[in-house]
C-alpha cells in the first residue's frame, strides 16, 4: 500500500525536509533499504550507516536532522513514528463477513453479521462477537465468552466458557484463554483435591496476547488484563493475577498466582514474578530475573537472589567477579596477622 510522503506526514505529523511527492512503498532497515523504502534512524552512533544507506526517506530527530541534506521527516520519537508508518503502509488484512459453512455456531449465540468466523470455528451458547471480528479456522469460544469489536482471533484460538475480551484485541495462534488455575489442596496421604476454578478471565480493549500463551481463570475471583496490554509469545498468567494498563511482558516470562502487576510495567524475558506480591507501576524486571519480593517504587530490578535495584545489582556483580581475588588477599593478610601474631608472642 503505497503513500507520498507528503501524505504519509500530513496524517502523521512530523516535520518533512525534501520530496513530498516520493513514493514510499515498504518501511526497511537503513543497511538494506532501497529508492522506495522509508527508514529511521535509533541512535547517533547508527550515523555512519545512515550516510551509506540508500533508504529514499529517513525518519529522525529534530536534532539529527540537523545539516542533513537527504529527504527526512523530523520529529520526537522516531521509532514510534517508524511504527505507525509501517501500520500505515501494512493494514491488517480482514477477510470476507459472515460464517463458514464448516463452522458450528450455537444457535444461542450473537455473531454480528458484519465478523468473519472462519472454518472449523466453534462458538457456544450464549457467546458474543462484536462487529468485524475475525475468529480464525479452529478456534473455540466457549459458553458466554464475549468478545468485542475489531479483535482478530488468529487459527487454533481457545476462550473458555464466559471469559471477556474487549475490543480491538489480537490474539495469536495457540493461546489459550480461561484454563483453570491450578489449584489443588493435599490429603493426608499425600493424594490432591482440585479446586474448582469459577472465576474468569477479564482482557481490556487493544491488547495483544502471542502464541502459546496461556492467561489462567481465578479461582473465585476474576483474572485481570488491563487495556493495551501486550504479551509475547509462550507466556503463563496464573489465577487472580491483575496486569495494569499497557505493561508489556517479554516471551518465556511467568506470572504466579494471586500477583498484581501495576501500570506501564515491563517485563523481560524469561523473568519469573513470584505470587501473591504486589509491583506497582512503572516498574522494569530485567530478563531472566526472578521477583521473589512485591516492589513498592518505580525502577529497573535486576536479579534473582533476590531481586533488588539494578544499580544495587550492577555494584553487587562487579564485586561478585572479584571475589577470587578478593579470597586470595584475605588468606594472604590473615597469615600475614598470623605472623605479626607469633612475633608479639616472642
Amino acid at each position: 500500500m503505497a503513500a507520498r510522503l507528503g501524505d504519509i506526514v500530513a496524517r502523521l505529523g512530523g516535520e518533512l525536509h525534501g520530496d513530498a511527492d516520493l513514493l514510499i512503498e515498504q518501511v526497511a532497515p537503513l543497511d538494506s533499504a532501497g529508492s522506495a523504502h522509508i527508514s529511521f534512524l535509533s541512535s547517533p552512533k547508527y550515523r555512519s550507516v545512515l550516510a551509506a544507506s540508500g533508504a529514499g526517506a529517513v525518519i529522525v530527530t529534530e536534532r539529527d536532522g540537523q545539516g542533513l541534506a537527504r529527504t527526512h521527516v523530523r520529529c520526537k520519537n522516531p521509532y514510534l513514528y517508524f511504527a505507525r508508518v509501517a501500520q500505515l503502509l501494512n493494514p491488517v488484512a480482514r477477510p470476507a463477513a459472515g460464517v463458514h459453512p464448516s463452522a458450528t455456531v450455537h444457535a444461542g449465540a450473537q455473531v454480528h453479521p458484519d465478523a468473519a468466523v472462519a472454518a472449523g470455528a466453534v462458538i457456544g451458547e450464549g457467546a458474543v462477537v462484536g462487529a468485524r471480528s475475525v475468529i480464525g479456522a479452529g478456534s473455540v469460544l466457549g459458553d458466554g465468552v464475549h468478545l468485542g469489536e475489531d479483535c482478530l482471533l488468529h487459527a487454533h484460538v481457545v476462550i473458555y466458557a464466559g471469559c471477556r475480551v474487549g475490543d480491538r484485541c489480537i490474539l495469536h495462534s495457540g493461546a489459550v484463554i480461561g484454563a483453570d488455575g491450578f489449584g489443588f489442596a493435599r490429603e493426608a496421604d499425600g493424594s490432591w483435591v482440585k479446586i474448582p476454578q469459577i472465576g474468569r478471565v477479564l482482557i481490556g480493549n487493544d491488547v495483544e496476547i502471542g502464541a502459546n500463551a496461556t492467561v489462567d481463570r481465578g479461582a473465585l475471583e476474576d483474572t485481570v488484563i488491563g487495556d493495551g496490554v501486550k504479551l509475547d509469545n509462550l507466556i503463563q498468567i496464573a489465577h487472580n493475577v491483575r496486569i495494569g494498563d499497557h505493561t508489556a511482558m517479554a516471551g518465556c516470562s511467568g506470572v504466579a498466582g494471586s500477583t498484581t502487576i501495576g501500570k506501564r510495567c515491563m517485563i523481560g524475558g524469561s523473568a519469573r514474578i513470584m505470587g501473591h506480591i504486589d509491583i506497582v507501576d512503572d516498574v522494569v524486571v530485567s530478563a531472566v530475573s526472578f521477583a521473589t519480593k512485591s516492589i513498592t517504587a518505580p525502577g529497573v530490578y535486576t536479579g534473582s537472589v533476590p531481586s533488588m535495584e539494578h544499580k544495587d545489582w550492577t555494584r553487587n556483580y562487579s564485586r561478585l567477579r572479584h571475589l577470587d581475588a578478593m579470597a586470595e588477599r584475605i588468606r594472604a593478610l590473615e597469615k600475614q596477622l598470623a605472623s605479626m601474631q607469633e612475633n608479639k608472642d616472642e
